[in-house]
């Protein structure tokens, strides 16, 4: 099997790497594109101390093999948490917090950088016929946008900052919009701001008169010193959500939190249903966001690009369909 192995934090395609057989419950998902992520770039900088294996978690492809014979040949995606179902997390619902969890491509189970991946066949999600393979890689990141509006932090009245106009930036800000909330977004990437503004986002270049009034921060920059940044934004018992992930440790004054008593929220992944939902009605715009796509022979390219400063959305092509 030809896909992206990634050890020491080194990068290859290979081509011999050993064909997948899926446990019990499992489904054979032969990938047609997958997207690179910041988490990704971050791999490859020792965000998960001692990975080895084929990294990738945003996809797209077709079933191969699954226990329900009807699922055979269908189009998916797929949640990226392999939970064991039995932990104490687990039993009170929280299955993607399991203590034993493995993470597609992430931690213990081998990703989407390659010709097929396993799931556990409940992490699958039929992708409907009106949306492209392109767009479809996008649910996943989708999902985990949407996930700021499960927080219960921000309401139809609030006034949102998103910190960032990259990739994560200009989903969260579309998912925050939706919701009904006067939204801005503070960015450097002027020539990207007419997805924002055919949404009725604020794009800026300075916090202005919203230093220290915006009642929920929103960090998407990808920087460790973004959270400073986000602290310093937020009113007096305002909210900071946490988005970035990144590699090693930053010192962070937490005084600023202290005193303004404002309340830290980390969020990751999200809702995957109404990520396709929204996906379907054309209600957020992804395409935009596709800087490059790459086949899969030419990864290391495409992974050079997509850790560029600044870069939007890299994809790569794993197989033709």
């Amino acid at each position: 099997m030809r896909g992206v192995y990634l050890e020491a934090g080194v990068l290859q395609v290979r081509d011999d790497l050993p064909m997948l057989s899926p446990r019990e419950g499992e489904a054979l998902v032969r990938v047609h594109t997958a997207g690179i992520c910041a988490t990704d770039i971050e791999l490859l900088r020792g965000y998960v101390p001692g990975f080895r294996g084929i990294p990738g978690h945003e996809f797209v492809g077709t079933v191969a093999a699954h226990p329900d014979l009807a699922w055979v040949g269908r189009r998916v995606v797929g949640e990226i948490t392999i939970a064991c179902g039995e932990c104490a997390m687990c039993r009170r619902g929280l299955r993607k917090h399991c203590l034993q969890r493995r993470v597609l491509g992430l931690r213990g189970h081998d990703g989407a950088f390659a010709e097929y991946l396993t799931l556990p066949a409940e992490n699958l999600h039929p992708v409907p016929d009106e949306i492209s393979d392109e767009v479809a890689v996008f649910t996943e990141p989708l999902a985990a946008a949407l996930q700021v509006l499960e927080t219960g932090a921000i309401g139809p009245a609030d006034r949102v900052l998103v910190l960032g106009d990259g990739k994560l930036g200009l989903l969260v800000a579309q998912a925050v919009a939706l919701a009904g909330s006067e939204t801005f977004v503070l960015g450097h990437h002027p020539e990207r701001w007419h997805i924002l503004r055919g949404r009725g986002i604020i794009p800026m270049h300075d916090p202005g008169g919203l230093q220290g009034l915006a009642d929920v921060v929103i960090e998407c920059t990808g920087r460790p010193e973004g959270i400073q940044e986000a602290l310093r934004l937020v009113r007096p018992q305002g909210a900071v959500i946490l988005k970035s992930t990144f590699a090693g440790v930053h010192p962070l004054n937490l005084s600023e939190a202290v005193v303004k008593e404002a309340r830290l929220i980390g969020s990751r992944c999200g809702p995957f249903a109404p990520a396709l939902r929204l996906l379907a009605r054309r209600q957020v715009e992804v395409e935009a966001l596709i800087e490059a796509v790459y086949p899969l022979t030419q990864a290391e390219e495409a992974f050079a690009r997509a850790g560029r400063r600044g870069a939007l959305k890299v994809l790569l092509r794993i197989t033709c369909v």
